[in-house]
Parts: structure tokens; C-alpha cells; sequence
């Protein structure tokens, strides 16, 4: 048994697969800072590695073999074929762990997995993977593996399974508490006592005085309160205390004092004040009613208690997350669908780090803007977000990177750019954006330079009228053109999309899905994703309906959760008829398939012709580049710092510059030639200053060396600015 651990942090069923969700990771790295003894588990990960494996899918036949269950076909498929199950599945877990690759040879035979019905609309692999991507042909096809046994435990076993949620619809809008209570506590089934062997593992190891537990989901309210449920009954003595995204948006006017059978406390908003500030009051040092933005129950009723002096700790002093305790090398890659952007989410292991704290833009009508987590935006310099991703790297050996801003900030990403490349690091990383016109062409090379390979945003209505009433800070033409940005760059781009938001039309859905098919048409986005607007309380829209021409139907509070509010949009139009063509003609997109279809083949109702010419955004592409060069624009160098010339007679001089693919050489003028080489030396990524674009303009001209516009245009200047001369 280890020394007795003051706070156990517990991430409930289900997350991810492929990386542990980072709030845990983010308290640890914390209470380090105040000497305090943690520890952290992954509770989802323990549970699901015991359900597919041999002995979980022999407990899952077992069950089958005693009940009488009318299974389906595919089912049924599934049962009869158990043996296989049963040989395979340890063998190919350890192979999505990044162990045994060569399996991967075995799996694209089509004659070692066992297939049922998740294999019956199999893209075409070769297609997807080409010739020499077996790993990647392996995983999917294993992942389709998964998701066949995924179906029949959801028909046989636990119709609430989820690989990354569970239970979550019972959490969704649940302005009661009554079926989330009764679910809870019904009879254990197969899934709740893995839960239970599981945590009692860690209870047992570890001892703790306190487990925190962050419920980052709907999909994970369930599992958090099975969990607290066990400590309340069999573990009295342990703290019990909740957090997280889901409380953060659902619970703040919680009054169902029933929830705190599963908890003593909730807090909300960012953990580490509330926390350090709880902890003092367990230990008997603090009295009860200065806590910091606390619920508990005192006299028989829910207490909101936030009567502590003290702030909110700042960004850049909570710490550098820290992922010990979290078993990494368990967690399983898979491939869902072959969209080399989609993939991210799902495949490789990525170390999350947080750029700055809060949203720089806190503008858009259908976020939660109200809130702390969002409205107070804290930066850190580039530097101290270099020292963190190097102990994090020294930490986990894993030098990937996703940084979950609410959106990372342009400067921000430029500076940290230009510190990665100034310490000479090498890490692959993909963030959050807004897709705005601070991200030009050479920001977007420069980003790649620094190992950026994807970015994610929202384009949500893709309609002019509705991106205003959201206030968004875009246009469909300013989307297009950074995307463009990004894609030349070599970095791939994903797009949340929205339909539904208050008075969207028929029209202007159509037209919305017009926008998307031309972006992917045009191939400057790889990914998207459709969601369906939903009005929340904390929003401007839903905290002033009015000025959005809806009507809030429940404005009753609940006794639970009260984020999602229910509405009528009388102006707009029947929104939910269009969910499925949304998605089935979005898929399609991402394979690179049915882009001339006609817009009403994805429906199975009527819908208007669009009104956007079939070329609008190729049109928008051929325009002028979208950021004009001004004269403070910062002029850098990202090339080798070494260019080498050799003069050939008074009047020409030979330049010869290396890159990582080729080698460089001109013939120019002398003078221009040695211009060149200062120009290069200047403005070198390594220097602490660079000259701006109006000091560059104005030494060649007070040196007579031509015209500059000119001669900025020429083949010379433009084949440097290919390879590494960037204007910022």
C-alpha cells in the first residue's frame, strides 16, 4: 500500500481512448505547487481495457449463455462467433497500444478479425490507406472490430455503453433529477461492477483523504456518481467532491439536495481556488461558509457559498499540468473513419496544454460568455509555454500537442512559433482557432515551420446575415481565404458548423451546406462537423431571447440541471427535418465524393435551389490576398542562417541558400546580392529584433538598388518568400 495520498483525482467512464481528458493532469500539476501529496486515474481507461479483453468478453458470452435474450441478427452473428472474439481481442488491444505492429499484417488479410455488421459499408481501403498504409489499414479495421462487440454489449448488455460517453442521455437537459436517481440507483449490472473493482483498486492503493472528481460531460455524470455512491457508502470518511465542465454549465442552481447522496461538495468554474480553498476547510483550517464558489448541503438545503477573500488564481500560476499516475502506454489509438483530419481526435497520444485562459474574442451570441472560464482571458508568454511543454515532454516522452483554447490567440501563436523554433524543438501540435484575418499566409508558414499540422474552428451558420447575429468577427470570404492560408501551409482544417440558430431559414440552410461543399470542393477544408444549435443559459442568447426573435418555452427553474433551455423560433424554420442530409452529405465531403450531387439529393423533402453561384469561393481565392502588407509588418527569415555568396566579377554574384529539400542559387547584381545576405542575416528568426517591411523597403531604396516593388516581385525575392521569408 502507498502512503496515504491527501486527494485522489478520478476521471469517470467515458472519455477518450487515445489521451487522457487533461483536467486532472491540470490539478495535479497545481497542488504540486503547494507541496500537496496527489495522485490521478483515468477510471474510464481501467474500465474499458477490462471490458475488451478476453476475460471481459468471456463475462459478456457468459451472460448471453445464461439469459435468454432475443438477440438480432448481427447479434446473434456476433455470439456464434464468440471463440474468435475471445482469441483476438488481447492481442489486438495491445497492437492499438502501439505494441506487436507487425499484427497489422495479419488484420488486412480480412481473415483474422472476426467481421459482423460494422464491415459491411468498409471504404474502400485502398483508396483511404494506399498501398504502404497497412498500420493505419490495421487500426481501422480493428476499430470497426471494436465497434461490432460496442453494438452488441449496447443490445444485450448495457443499452447506456458509450466508447466516450455513457448514460448520456439521461444527463442531457435534465432540469429533474428523478431517472438520473432511479438509474443510479437501481440494481449493478455488468459495466457498474467494473466500476466498482476498478476503483476499489485504486482506493486501496492510494488511501486518500479527498477524491476530486471531474465530470467534464454529460456522458460522464453517471459513472461520477456510481463512483461517489461507492465512497459515500463504504468509504464515509473520504471527501467526496465534484467539478468540471458538466457542474460548471448544468449545476449552478442546483437545489436537489438528492445529489449529495454521491458528493459533499460541487465546485465550480476553475477548480484550483475552490479546491485549495476546500482543502484548508477539511483540514479544519477555514470555516465552511468561506468557501469559494462551493455547493454543499447545510440544514437539509443546497448552499451556494463563495465567501472567500481570495481571487482566482492567475494563468501563469497554477502550474504545468502534470500527467504522472496516468498509465499513457494503455491507452488504445483507433481509426474511425479514414478523414486524415477527423482521425486526430481519436488516434496518437496528445499532451493538452492550455495557451491562455479564457477567449480573447468573448463575443459570439451562442457561448457561454458569462462565464468565468471563458470571459477572463489571462495570456502567458511564449516563453513560460515553452518550459511547460518542455517538462511535459520530459515527463510523458510524447512530444505531441493539443492546445484546447477556447481559441488560441494569433499573437500568441506567432510568439510561440517563433520560441520553438528559436530553442530548436521538434513537436507536432493542433489547436483551436477563429478563423480570422490575423492568420495570413505567413503566420500560417510560420506555424507549420513550428510543427503545426492541423487547426480547428468555427465556420458554424456559413451564412453572412447569420455569422453578424452571431457575432463572429467573419464573412464566408475571410473564412475561405484563411483556410486557403492554412491548406497552402500544409496544416489541416476542421470546421464546427451550426444549424438551427434562431431564425435560419430553409434558404439559408441550403445555402450553408452550398458554402460547405464549394469549401470542400475547393480542398481548403479536410474535416467538419455539423452540430445542432442549442440555446444554453449563460449565453447572450439565452440570457436575452428577445433581441434573437425566439421564445424561451421553460423559463421554470429546475431542480437540477438548467443550462439547456427549450425555445421556439418562429421566424426560422423546421430545423431537425435537415439533421440527417446535413450529416449524410458532410460525410460524403470528407471522402472527396458527391460533390455534384444536387443539393436536394441529401434530403428526402423539398428544399430550395441556393443562391451561391457554384464558383463563389474559387472566386474569393483568385482575389488579391486578404491581408495587405503595411509598412510596420515584421519581415523574418526562417531559413538557415548560413547563405553563402561567391562573386563572379564586379557587376554579379552567385547566392546559394540551403533548405531541408534542395538547394537555392542566383545569379544577381552584386549589390542585390549583398543586400540579400544582410537582409537574411537581419532578419533571422534568432535575432532578437527584425527589420519591419517599411525599413526593409526603405534601406533598398536609399542603397539605389532599383525599384522595390519590382524587384520584390521577381523570381528571386519570390522564390526566397516560398522557402522560408515570411512578412508577419
Amino acid at each position: 500500500m502507498e502512503q496515504s495520498t491527501t486527494i485522489l483525482f478520478l476521471t469517470p467512464p467515458f472519455t477518450q481512448l487515445n489521451t487522457p481528458y487533461p483536467a486532472t493532469a491540470y490539478l495535479k500539476g497545481f497542488f504540486n505547487t503547494l507541496n500537496v501529496s496527489t495522485q490521478q486515474i483515468d477510471l474510464g481507461l481501467d474500465v474499458t481495457l477490462r471490458i475488451f479483453s478476453k476475460s471481459g468478453y468471456t463475462s459478456i458470452f457468459e451472460i448471453l449463455d445464461t439469459h435468454e435474450i432475443d438477440l438480432s441478427e448481427n447479434a446473434n452473428r456476433i455470439y456464434t462467433l464468440a471463440t474468435s472474439y475471445q482469441s483476438t481481442i488481447d492481442a489486438v488491444i495491445s497492437f492499438l497500444q502501439g505494441n506487436n505492429p507487425t499484427l497489422a499484417h495479419s488484420i488486412v488479410t480480412r481473415s483474422y478479425l472476426p467481421e459482423a455488421s460494422r464491415f459491411s459499408h468498409l471504404e474502400d481501403l485502398d483508396w483511404a490507406f494506399g498501398d504502404l498504409g497497412i498500420q493505419d489499414k490495421a487500426k481501422h479495421l480493428a476499430t470497426l472490430y471494436l465497434e461490432d462487440m460496442a453494438d452488441l454489449i449496447m443490445e444485450a448488455i448495457d443499452p447506456d455503453f458509450g466508447f466516450s460517453r455513457y448514460a448520456e442521455k439521461i444527463a442531457i437537459a435534465a432540469s429533474n433529477f428523478d431517472e438520473i436517481h432511479e438509474l443510479v440507483e437501481s440494481e449493478p449490472h455488468f459495466i457498474d461492477a467494473l466500476i466498482i473493482d476498478e476503483l476499489e483498486k485504486s482506493l486501496t492503493l492510494h488511501s486518500p483523504k479527498m477524491v476530486a472528481i471531474s465530470i467534464p460531460f454529460p456522458g460522464n455524470l453517471y459513472g461520477a456518481l456510481k463512483v461517489g455512491q461507492h465512497i459515500k457508502t463504504h468509504y464515509p470518511h473520504i471527501i467526496v467532491v465534484m467539478g468540471g465542465g458538466y457542474p460548471n454549465t448544468e449545476l449552478r442552481s442546483l437545489s436537489d439536495t438528492r445529489m449529495f447522496k454521491y458528493t459533499d461538495f460541487i465546485t465550480l468554474d476553475d477548480g484550483e481556488a475552490p479546491l485549495s480553498i476546500l482543502l484548508e476547510h477539511v483540514e479544519g483550517k477555514r470555516n465552511i461558509k468561506s468557501l469559494k464558489r462551493t455547493l454543499t448541503v447545510i440544514d437539509n438545503e443546497v448552499q451556494y457559498l463563495n465567501g472567500a477573500p481570495e481571487p482566482d488564481f492567475n494563468h501563469w500560476e497554477v502550474g504545468t499540468p502534470d500527467y504522472t499516475g496516468l498509465q499513457l502506454s494503455r491507452y488504445i489509438s483507433v481509426i474511425e473513419i479514414a478523414n486524415p483530419m477527423h482521425r486526430l481526435w481519436s488516434d496518437g497520444r496528445w499532451n493538452k496544454l492550455t495557451l491562455a485562459h479564457g477567449c480573447y474574442w468573448g463575443k459570439c451570441t451562442f457561448c457561454d460568455i458569462s462565464l468565468d472560464y471563458i470571459k477572463r482571458y489571462q495570456p502567458v508568454t511564449a516563453s513560460y509555454l515553452c518550459d511547460q511543454i518542455e517538462t511535459i515532454i520530459a515527463q510523458t516522452g510524447e512530444t505531441g500537442f493539443h492546445f484546447v483554447d477556447e481559441a488560441a490567440p494569433p499573437a500568441l501563436l506567432r510568439d510561440l512559433s517563433l520560441e520553438i523554433l528559436k530553442r530548436n524543438m521538434t513537436i507536432t501540435w493542433w489547436t483551436n482557432i477563429r478563423f480570422e484575418k490575423s492568420f495570413s499566409p505567413g503566420l500560417t508558414q510560420l506555424m507549420k515551420l513550428a510543427g503545426c499540422i492541423a487547426v480547428s474552428g468555427g465556420l458554424e451558420v456559413a451564412s453572412d446575415r447569420l455569422l453578424k447575429l452571431i457575432k463572429k468577427g467573419v464573412s464566408i470570404e475571410k473564412v475561405a481565404k484563411v483556410n486557403h492560408s492554412f491548406t497552402k501551409a500544409g496544416i489541416m482544417v476542421h470546421a464546427y458548423l451550426m444549424y438551427g440558430f434562431p431564425t435560419q431559414t430553409k434558404q439559408e440552410t441550403v445555402d450553408s451546406l452550398e458554402v460547405v461543399r464549394q469549401l470542400f470542393e475547393a480542398g481548403i477544408i479536410q474535416s467538419a462537423y455539423w452540430h445542432r444549435f442549442s440555446m444554453t443559459a449563460h449565453s447572450p442568447v439565452g440570457l436575452n431571447p428577445e433581441d434573437f426573435d425566439v421564445e424561451q418555452v421553460n423559463p421554470e427553474i429546475g431542480t437540477f440541471a438548467n443550462n439547456d433551455l427549450i425555445h421556439s423560433d418562429p421566424k426560422g424554420t423546421d430545423h431537425q427535418l435537415f439533421s440527417e442530409g446535413l450529416k449524410k452529405s458532410l460525410f460524403n465531403f470528407m471522402h472527396g465524393i458527391g460533390f455534384d450531387f444536387p443539393l436536394q439529393d441529401w434530403f428526402a423533402f423539398k428544399t430550395p435551389k441556393t443562391k451561391h453561384p457554384k464558383n463563389e469561393i474559387s472566386n474569393f481565392l483568385k482575389n488579391q490576398e486578404f491581408i495587405e502588407t503595411t509598412s510596420k509588418s515584421k519581415v523574418l527569415w526562417t531559413g538557415y542562417q548560413y547563405v553563402a555568396i561567391s562573386v563572379i566579377n564586379d557587376k554579379k554574384a552567385s547566392i546559394r541558400i540551403q533548405t531541408k529539400s534542395k538547394s537555392l542559387e542566383f545569379t544577381l547584381p552584386k549589390a542585390q546580392a549583398t543586400w540579400i545576405i544582410e537582409l537574411v542575416n537581419n532578419a533571422h528568426f534568432s535575432n532578437e529584433t527584425v527589420p519591419t517591411y517599411g525599413e526593409m523597403e526603405a534601406d533598398f531604396n536609399a542603397k539605389n538598388l532599383g525599384y522595390f516593388l519590382l524587384f520584390w516581385n521577381e523570381p528571386t525575392l519570390l522564390s526566397l518568400r516560398e522557402n522560408g521569408l515570411l512578412i508577419l
